[in-house]
This record gives structure tokens, sequence and C-alpha cells, in this order.
């Protein structure tokens, strides 16, 4: 691409570039033409041009270009457009204006349909057309907005692992896992240098400033001392001595301001560093001019401040060591999950087993795990047996017992056996990076609460610049003599004081501390925006079978009439079931090869389909399936008085459970109940729920009395039976109609478009891959205590997040009217810049510390892992 044809203006007017669009739903050569035709037809797009085997399409576009027209025409024409995703590291970023201008720089680019901006982790989320391709006109967008922008690195941690697992959706090649700790270590290293740098500033311009503060400061706190210094710096000296002092703190580690701020204000677009640029160059100026030119002040307005212009950048820069050194404790999260990968994996070739790296496993490879190893890809396991411990995915402590056949998760730990398995999942492909990616995603989106700080904050800089021009002009009009020095300090108080850092930290850093805790506890937020609804909600409507119960019927109770023997009748019934696919069957079978049961052939098969089968097993003529099949054979009259048939039938009914009925040779032989039994935790995640003021609906496809039989047991109060899929949807909207804010949890395909029609949708991480896409949140776990969890903790980071915000707003609302001076007619009160300077350092720490506090943040205990971690101790 050639750089040089490549200009963008405000109007997004772009040069000829060429961009890569993957288009979804092309089927056949007339598809192609239509792409083609409705992608030529857009305004700026000179060429046009699709690659039907990699369904992509390139176009050249130039200047009139709209990414968002392109997009509409394609979709017009009935195809799908796929955003790309990329992840983008900002640098020079230090408060919430920067956040704003760096959006606004991001969403000028015409092929940018959506960009979020985090001041907390330093990236940015863009959502765009043509991917990479695009990138020479971000950087110049961002660039000219005063900002240096990088992509961020392929591969695992944070957004690395964002753009490789986005890339990998699209069909591009990503490196493979073992790449990715490379990246990680050069972010790192990135932070640490910072870090190291502001430690080198804060201790040269500490040596600095101490013996101007005690030379200036110290003379008016013991008098004596002003006479001892006039004898070692006679005449002009003293001045001349702070001057060079303050000079070297100011043009050596105090620079940075001014390289940032002063460009900053020029392009009309001041931020934090602005206010500190003027504000301490006001004061150095005023007494150079002191130092140098004493004759055109009055003499009651001869003093300088070069203590004052040091001290705050001296204490600035302490505020921004601290709150870098936060700042890496918020990613904690992410390189907590990245640290789970594997290093090598062990796998079979060609007769011989071999150590890799990740990035050389491949698909379909056999892959050996010994005990205590960490599994290092996903996959299906082939033989063996172990129990794994998915703790630090799934948050569930008791370790998950795995044969042939079971899935593993790679960055999960293996027990004590051994044995072989499928890879399935490599890369950006693996759970753990498609966790680390929906974390990211989360941490990086903009909650509903931060258009209010966006909206105060588009103005707040300007306007403090105002306010100290108008502080200065009050003092020197109507203030005490001498007027000058009055305004000055008040002025330069009212700059130092504001603090629009806090501003832009008080919700991305709840949101970052937050999802990442929720993370350890096997709760995925795929959308940010989740965090504040779920918070808000009232009422959680909730699906029955995966859900509140296992999603799998078993064999819970046999009851048998007289002169039949339990082994043999369940031995009959499992053989003729083994011929149907129905859910009922497949319990019964595998409670007969639970208890060992050998299996016979079966002949003369006949089904009825909504009634049973019946069949010849081992010479004797065997019926099973409802009562009415039964009452249509004419067995269940015959035996109508059996009682123990009787209780059975009503106490089943009364359980939740499915009877199954068994007729041998024309008499009626067995009751069996089949139930979907209930999750261990539901019952007491439950209760926790409604314990949280929540109303709890359950809402399901099963008859009346089962639903109502199983709700009692779960402690459900309102039920929805008898619901087919669509039903559920209209479900949910009768009760938003009556007013309610709520949350569905579900598991199935069916469960989708309730999952998307809710509030807040929360899909149990078990089920389908339609469930989860459909939802907000996902549940690693697979129960509803993974629910609770992400209610209790959207809870605690909205109250977080207003905790935030009120210290952000009410520190400036209380201070910039002191720092003015508001408190001087009545006490003679007047807040001192290095005073301001300490308080605007601390806010943003303060701000820091409070979201951090969300990493310990308590929530529901399973009764489960009470009682795992007694067995533990």
């Amino acid at each position: 691409m050639n750089m040089q044809n490549m200009k963008k203006t405000a109007g997004s007017e772009v040069g000829a570039i060429r961009l890569q669009i993957p288009v979804e739903g092309m089927t056949c050569a007339s598809c192609v033409r239509r792409v083609e035709k409705a992608a030529g037809a857009v305004e700026g797009v000179s060429e046009s041009a699709v690659n039907f085997a990699t369904e992509t399409l390139s176009v050249t576009v130039g200047p009139g270009f709209s990414g968002a027209k392109l997009k509409k025409a394609i979709e017009d024409a009935g195809y799908e457009p796929r955003l790309e995703t990329l992840v983008l590291e900002v640098e020079d970023m230090t408060c919430a204006s920067c956040v704003l201008r760096v959006e606004k720089a991001l969403k000028s680019v015409p092929a940018v349909e959506e960009a979020s901006v985090n001041l907390a982790t330093g990236e940015a989320l863009v959502k765009l057309l043509g991917g990479q391709d695009m990138l020479p006109e971000i950087k110049a967008a961002v660039e000219k907005a005063g900002y240096a922008v990088r992509l961020a690195g392929v591969g695992g941690a944070g957004a690395g692992a964002a753009n490789a697992a986005h890339k990998a959706s699209d069909g591009e090649s990503t490196r493979g896992a073992g790449e990715t700790q490379v990246e990680d270590d050069s972010r790192e290293a990135r932070r640490a240098r910072e870090i190291d740098g502001l430690k080198r500033n804060v201790l040269v311009a500490g040596l600095l400033t101490l013996p101007l503060f005690v030379m200036e400061m110290g003379a008016h706190l013991y008098p004596p001392l002003h006479h001892v210094l006039m004898g070692i710096f006679p005449g002009n000296t003293l001045y001349l001595t702070q001057f060079v002092l303050a000079t070297l703190v100011l043009a050596g580690p105090g620079r940075r301001f001014y390289l940032k701020g002063f460009p900053a204000l020029f392009r009309l677009a001041p931020d934090m560093n602005s206010l500190v640029a003027i504000g301490t160059s006001a004061a150095y100026l005023y007494s150079v001019v002191t130092t140098f030119l004493p004759a055109i002040l009055p003499s009651e307005a001869r003093f300088v401040y070069y203590e004052a212009a040091t001290v705050i950048v001296t204490l600035i820069l302490i505020g921004r060591l601290l709150e870098a050194r936060a700042k890496g404790r918020t990613g904690a999260a992410i390189r907590k999950l990245a640290g789970l990968q594997a290093k090598t994996a062990r796998v079979e070739r060609d007769g011989k087993t071999l150590d890799l790296g990740l990035s050389e496993v491949v698909l379909g490879d056999v892959v050996v795990v010994r005990p205590g190893e960490r599994i290092p890809v996903d996959g299906r396991v082939i033989d063996g047996a172990s129990a794994v411990d998915e703790a630090m995915i799934s948050g569930e402590p008791i370790p998950v017992e795995k044969g042939p056949g079971a899935t593993v998760i790679g960055g999960t730990v293996n027990g004590s056996g051994s044995f072989r398995f499928e890879a399935t999942g490599i890369g950006a492909d693996m759970m753990l990076s498609r966790i680390i990616r929906m974390v990211q995603e989360a941490q990086g989106a903009k909650l509903p609460i931060q258009k209010l700080v966006d909206q105060v904050t588009a103005f707040f800089v300007p306007a403090v610049i105002s306010i100290a021009v108008l502080t200065f002009i009050a003092w020197f009009l109507i203030g005490p003599e001498p007027a000058y020095t009055y305004g000055l300090v008040a002025a330069v108080a009212v700059l130092i004081i504001a603090c629009p850092c806090a501003m832009g930290l008080a919700t991305p850093t709840s949101i970052m501390v937050g999802t990442g805790r929720a993370a350890e506890l096997g709760v995925l937020f795929r959308k940010g925006e989740a965090l504040q609804t779920l918070s808000t909600i009232d009422t959680v409507v909730m699906d029955k079978t995966g859900t509140i119960t296992k999603g799998r019927p078993e064999v819970t109770e046999i009851v048998l009439s007289q002169g039949f023997e339990r082994a043999e009748l369940l031995a009959l019934t499992a053989s003729l079931e083994a011929r149907s696919e129905h859910p009922l069957a497949d319990a019964i079978v595998r409670a007969a090869e639970a208890e060992g049961l050998k299996l016979s052939k079966v002949s003369e098969v006949e089904a009825v389909t909504g009634f049973g089968v019946t069949g010849i097993v081992d010479g004797r003529r065997v019926a099973a399936g409802a009562d009415r099949y039964m009452v249509k054979l004419g067995v269940m009259a015959a035996d109508a008085t059996d009682n123990a048939l009787k209780d059975a039938m009503a106490r089943f009914a009364d359980e939740g459970a499915s009877p199954l009925y068994v007729a041998v040779d024309g008499r009626l032989a067995a009751a069996i109940a089949v139930a979907d039994p209930l999750k261990e935790t539901s019952v007491a995640a439950i209760a926790a729920l409604k314990g949280l003021g929540l109303k709890v609906v359950m809402v399901t496809g099963d008859n009346q009395r089962t639903a109502k039989a199983i709700a009692r047991r779960a402690g459900i109060d309102d039920v929805e039976a008898e619901v087919l899929p669509e039903g559920k949807v209209n479900v949910i909207k009768a009760l938003q109609e009556k007013g309610a804010k709520l949350a569905f949890i579900g598991d199935g395909i069916n469960d989708a478009p309730a999952l998307a029609s809710a509030d807040a949708g929360i899909a149990i991480g078990t089920g389908t891959d339609v469930a989860i896409e459909s939802a907000d949140v996902v549940l690693v776990g697979g129960d509803l205590t993974g629910a609770l969890h992400a209610i209790e903790l959207s809870r605690q980071v909205m109250r977080n997040i207003r905790e935030n915000l009120f210290w952000a707003f009410g520190y400036n609302v209380a201070l910039i009217p002191v720092a003015a001076g508001a408190l001087y007619p009545a006490f003679g009160w007047m807040l001192s810049p290095m005073l301001g300077a300490a308080a605007m350092g601390l806010s943003s720490v303060f701000v820091l510390s409070n979201a951090l506090r969300l990493k310990r943040a308590r929530v529901f205990s399973s009764p489960l892992e009470g009682e795992e971690a007694k067995s533990r101790a």
C-alpha cells in the first residue's frame, strides 16, 4: 500500500486503499455478481471483486467512501459483510479527555463502525470493515489527534488473544499458542519501563525540589532561617539558585507535561497535561519576572513561586507512579488466565512420542497427558482415565472425572491418572483463548453510566481553564493587595486541583477488576453492558431442563408387580428400549448398563408413535410405554387393583418423574420412574437468588403437574408450564410489559430467542453454541451458582463505580471553588497549589485502590464448595 497516497481529513476523505472484507451468505456465481454490483455502486468505491473460494470482497476505496454505506449496500443485496475486531494499544493517554479524543479520531476513519477506548488498560477496541488493511488510516487519524497507536500483538494474553481469536474467526492464519508469551512479555516490559522511568523522574525531581522547598517554605515556618539564607546567598543569588533548581526540574522530569500539554492546547483540545503545563508555567514565569525584571511589578507583588511549580510537578509524578503501579494490578486477571497455558505438549506422531511447542500441535494430533501435568490444548479423551481440576476455568472446586469420550480443556490440571486425547481445539480456538477474548472485550466495554462521564468530560478541561482565568481576573479586580499574587495562587490552584484523571479511571478500572474476578468464578461477561443491566434486574426467568436440572433423565425408582424380579425386568426392558431413540429409553439402557446387566436380542419390534414400543425378548412379549399404551394393550385395566403400582403412579407424578409402564406376556409388570434430577447446587442457588430480593420464575415445556413438582423441589413459586420455544419469548415480553426488569437463564437451542429477548441473557456454558452466542453472560461451570455470582458481582461493580464517580465528581465540585478562593472572604483560607497537586494525585490513587477491592469481592458459596473445602482440610 502506498503510504504517500493515503490522505484523510475529518470529513473522511481518503486516498486509494484496498480493503479485504469477508462476506457471508454467497452460494453461487450469481451471488458474486450481486455483491460486486452492490459494492461497486457505493460512493467512493472505484473497484470491487469477489473471491468466491475465500468468500472475500476486495474493494478499492477513495474520496467519499463510507464503511457504513458499503455495509448497508451489501446487506440490502441480501448478504452479510463481517466486521473485524482490532485491539490497539494507545500511548500517551492521561485522562478522560484523551479517551474522548482518541475515540473521536478512530470513528472518523470511514471503515470504523464502533470504537471504545479504555483509559485503565490504554487500549482501544475497534470494529471495522477491512481489518488490518485500515491500520495506516487509523494510525494517521490517532497521531493527528496527538497520540501514538499500535496493533496489540497476535496471540495469548490480553489484547493479543483478542486479535488472534478474531483473526482466527475470519479465516486468517494465527500464531500458535506457544508464541503468545513473547508478546505478553514485551507488553509487561513496556509497563515495567514506564514505572522505572517514573521512579527516576520522581527521584530526580524530589532531590532537586527538596532544597527549594526548604529554602522557601522553611523561611516562612522558621523566620530565623531567612536571615541564615540571606547570609549564604547575598543579593539576588538566592532567587538565581532557586531559578536554576526549578528550571532543572521543569525541563527534566517535568518536561513530559509540556511536550504533551501545550500541543494539545494549541489543537484546542486541552487535557490534564495542559492544566499542569499552564499552572506550573504561570508560577514559574511569574517567578522568572520577579527574579530578572522585578521593576515591572509593584514592590508588594515581588514574590517567587519556584517551589510551588516544582512541588506540583513532583507530587503529580508521584501520583502517576502510584497510578501506573495500580493499573498494572488491574490486568492481573488476564495475565493469570494467560499463565494457565502449558508451554509444550507430548504428541504421538509416526510411532514416536515427541515433546512439541504448542505452536506445532495440529488438529487431530494424539496428545499424551501424564499425572500432574497441565493439559496443553482442548481435546476428546481416547483412552485412559483421570480426574481433572478445572477450577481455574469453571470456578468449580471439585475435580471432574474424565474417561473415553470426555472433553478436556487446555490449561486445566490433570490429577493422578493418565490418558491420551485427540486435539480438537488449538491456538485461538481453544476455550482458554475464547475466555481471554471475552474477558478482554468485556473489560474494554463502555457501560451506559459512562455516557454521563463522557458528557461532563467533553467540556471539563476547557471549563477549568476558563474558571482559572476568571479567578485571576476577579482577584486582580477586587482582591486585596498584592492582587497579582493572590490571583496567581488562586488560578494555579484551580488548574492543578481539577482531576479528569479520576473521572476517566472511575468506570473502566472497576469493570476490569470486576470482570476479572468474575472470570475466576467461571462467569464470562460477553458484553460489558450486562454488568450494569444485571445490577438492576428484579426478576429471573429460567429454563428447567439443563438449567435447574441436569438435562439427562435417570431411572430413579422401579416398582414391581408381584412375581417379577428387578434384574430380570430391567434387562428385558432395556433390551427393548435399546431399539428406541426416546430420551427415557436411553435412561433405562444406561441404568441396566450401570448394574452390569446383559442385553438380549429383540425381534418383531413395533413402535407406536406417542404410545410406546413392543417386541419379543428372549421369547417373551415385552411392551413399554405410557399409561395410555397399557390401556390400549388391555393390560392396565386387568391389574388396576395393584395398589403398589397405583400408589407409585401418584408418587411419581408428585415428584415430577415420568412413569414408564412395562408389560410382560400381557401382564403389567412394573412402573419405572424416569426423572431429570436437580443439579446439586440448584436449590441453594435459587434460595440465594430469592434472598437477594429477586422474583424467580421457571418456564418449561413440561406438563403442569411435572413442572410444579420440579418447581416445588427447587423452591420456585412461579411456574409457566407447557410452553413452546416461541412461548418463552412471549412469557418474557408479558413480564416486561408489567414493568419487570429480567434476566433469562437457559442452555438449549430453543432458548436462544429468549436469551436475546431478555434484558440480560445468561447461558449455561455446558449448553449449545447457539445459546452461548445469544447470551450476554456465559456460565462456564454450568450451574445456577454462576448466575448468582454474576448478579452479585454486577451489583458490587456498579456500587464500586458509583463510589468512584462520587469521589471523582464530588472532589472537583467541592475543591475547585475552594481553590478559587471561595473561603477567603469568610475565613481567610486559600488552598495552596502544592496541596492541590497532592490531592489530585491521591484522587486517582483512591479510585484505583477502591476498584482493586473487587479482587476480593465476596460472593455466594455453594454448600458443596464448603464440604469440599472441609474434606481437603
